[in-house]
């Protein structure tokens, strides 16, 4: 059995908004901060850059940019309260 990554306050917010929003058949949110130390919008606190990976029925009919686009305007608080990048695999169920 796969140990899952203990999840953060943010990666918990945002597993949550993205699972309200888009009812995914599959969502990852992975902290990634660790790996961006030292550099911009990092914050030693951590919590600044995600990936996060979602299959959703909604994105069917979409492109990948306007995929990934109602990603971004569905975690719009989230980069309001810090966080500095996500990157992102979207795919239709």
């Amino acid at each position: 059995m796969e140990k899952r990554q203990e999840l953060t306050s943010r990666a918990k917010r945002i597993e949550a908004r993205l699972a309200a929003v888009f009812s995914p058949d599959f969502l990852s949110v992975v902290d990634e901060s660790h790996l961006h130390a030292g550099h911009m919008g990092a914050s030693d606190a951590g919590e600044t850059h995600f990936f996060v990976e979602i299959a959703s029925a909604m994105f069917t009919g979409k492109s990948r940019v306007d995929a990934q686009r109602l990603v971004n305007e569905a975690l719009d608080e989230e980069f309001k309260s810090g966080l500095h990048a996500l990157r992102m695999k979207t795919r239709t169920s």
